[in-house]
């Protein structure tokens, strides 16, 4: 745990000396500084003040140009994008169609984490230095929100350091490119060391302007509750955004402070392997329980979200049923409807399917990225152990659960998904649907594989009917909640904190935007 000593010599060895300071911090640290390598939400929301996409979100989540000035769609498999002139990377070099058709073959790369992106893009021509086109493989309902998180790095910069391909995380690889950025947006990241702090400059020659004037941004990582918010409270942080829920009433308290707070597009989740016909480190060797949908049932009906929400959540979550939360297009308040918890019921559906005497099973849980992350797993902890299914719970930062997740090592463990395209079908293809070589089940670590919802995902990817495809995303919704292929908990309601004189715009997604911040 770090003291409040060693947090302000962090923020001394910063260099904080500027007028417009922003001094932030959260439990997560980020994974890496590649654009193309991890798709987590923390790592992509600090790329995000580098990097840009040929489109972008407005304050309430629309699309708008960015790097890209103008779309027309010349067929239904074809789009055509006008690129902005006079951009800028960070070193001076201009931006370009080049820059474009590097970087969609790039996140493409096996190795990364990110192809969700790029999904149903068959190929990028380059038209002229400022216009490119898309060459779909079918009409793409979502293209445009995709291409906001389809980040456009320097080619000139990633061949001259030897980062042409993107970082490959679960081989632990270390790149120049994970350790540096060079892309076109309104902060410079000057410097990232890891668990302890990422500073960055206001780009001085950023094609449009800040409505904000933050001058300089340093993001902290810190993990305690108890030291983050005493930092918040002593005035060495202007913002906090992950508030411990026992917390937010003294914070709100504070004439100093004020807190703003709004639900979030992260559903947090149990994710099961119910692929292998074995669970590793369990005590029932030769079959998978989880396999059984009573099973899954059951581990579903023994936890109280109630209880959740009550006593660790202090009412900052919304009890889940299903894999999305209400700020995504495709969810319906008649589809998340929670059932009660029912140890009995719980009980004889596990008598049902043999497993009366219950059985051991490893959890696998992060300790520093979600809302009480380790405390929630202790609690369900409990919660299993009245239908006799022991957990026997591992906790971890998350970089280290996220790779072993990657690498299949964890067949039962804590998850949480947030919506990045406020669309459905995000979820459905990234983590439901059966994993494949290319996009489709790019985040499915589960072995999970439903040929019904498969159908609907293909479906959804090339409907432009609004009607049918709304239908199409409710119906695999559907589906995922019946079938008890993830047990939903809640979702996140995220308030923030911060000193009076700081105005930034609530987000969704989590991710402040210090473009659009004030200092005073």
């Amino acid at each position: 745990m770090k003291t409040l000593t060693t947090f302000a010599a962090l923020l001394l060895a910063a260099g904080i000396v500027t007028a417009n300071p922003l001094r932030w911090a959260a439990q997560n640290d980020i994974q890496t500084l590649d654009p193309h390598s991890q798709n987590h939400s923390a790592t992509t929301t600090i790329q995000g003040y580098a990097y840009e996409g040929l489109t972008r979100y407005t304050e309430k989540f629309e699309v708008e140009p960015a790097l890209a000035t103008k779309w027309t769609m010349v067929t239904p498999s074809l789009v055509r994008f006008e690129l902005r002139k006079g951009v800028k990377f960070h070193d001076g070099s201009p931006f370009t169609a080049d820059d474009v058709l590097f970087s969609l073959q790039r996140i493409k790369h096996p190795a990364s984490n990110m192809i969700i992106y790029a999904s149903g893009i068959k190929e990028v021509k380059k038209v002229d230095s400022h216009t490119v086109d898309f060459v779909l493989d079918g009409p793409n309902p979502v293209l445009t929100r995709n291409l906001t998180y389809v980040r456009i790095i320097s080619k000139a910069w990633a061949m001259k350091n030897r980062s042409e391909n993107p970082q490959d995380f679960k081989a632990k690889e270390d790149t120049y490119a994970s350790r540096n950025a060079m892309g076109t947006g309104p902060f410079k990241i000057t410097s990232w060391t890891p668990d302890q702090k990422v500073t960055m400059v206001a780009n001085k020659d950023w094609w449009d302007k800040p409505t904000g004037n933050v001058s300089e941004v340093t993001y902290l990582p810190i993990k305690s509750d108890a030291t983050r918010v005493a930092a918040l409270l002593s005035g060495a942080l202007d913002l906090l955004t992950d508030l411990p829920p026992q917390d937010v009433a003294k914070l709100k308290a504070d004439p100093r402070l004020k807190v703003i707070e709004g639900p979030e597009n992260r559903t947090i989740f149990f994710a099961l392997d119910i692929g292998s016909d074995e669970i590793k480190g369990a005590s029932v060797k030769g079959k998978n329980p989880f396999k059984d949908k009573r099973v899954r049932e059951a581990l579903s009906l023994a936890i109280d979200r109630e209880a959740i929400k009550r006593s660790l959540m202090r009412g900052l979550s919304i009890p889940a049923a299903v894999m999305v939360a209400p700020v995504a297009y495709g969810w319906s308040a008649d589809l998340d409807v929670v059932a009660k918890p029912d140890v009995a019921r719980a009980k004889q559906l596990m008598t049902e399917a043999g497993y009366a005497e219950g059985f051991e099973v490893p959890l696998a849980c992060p300790n520093d990225r979600y809302v009480n992350d380790e405390e929630i797993c202790q609690a369900v902890v409990s919660m299993w152990a009245r239908i006799g299914v022991k957990a026997k719970l591992q906790t971890q930062p998350m970089t280290q659960h996220s790779v072993a997740l990657q690498r299949f090592d964890l067949p039962l463990y804590m998850y949480g998904w947030g919506v990045t395209t406020f669309d459905a079908q995000y979820t459905l293809q990234d983590i439901v649907h059966t994993k494949t070589s290319g996009a489709d089940g790019k985040g499915n670590y589960s072995r999970v594989s439903d040929a019904k919802v498969d159908a609907l995902v293909q479906q959804m990817k090339v409907e432009t009917d609004a009607t049918k495809r709304l239908a199409q995303m409710q119906e695999a919704l559907k589906r995922t909640r019946d079938e008890f292929l993830f047990i939903p908990i809640h979702h996140q309601v995220r308030p923030w904190a911060m000193k009076a004189g700081v105005t930034i715009p609530h987000s969704a997604n989590d991710a402040p935007q210090a473009r659009w911040a004030t200092v005073k």
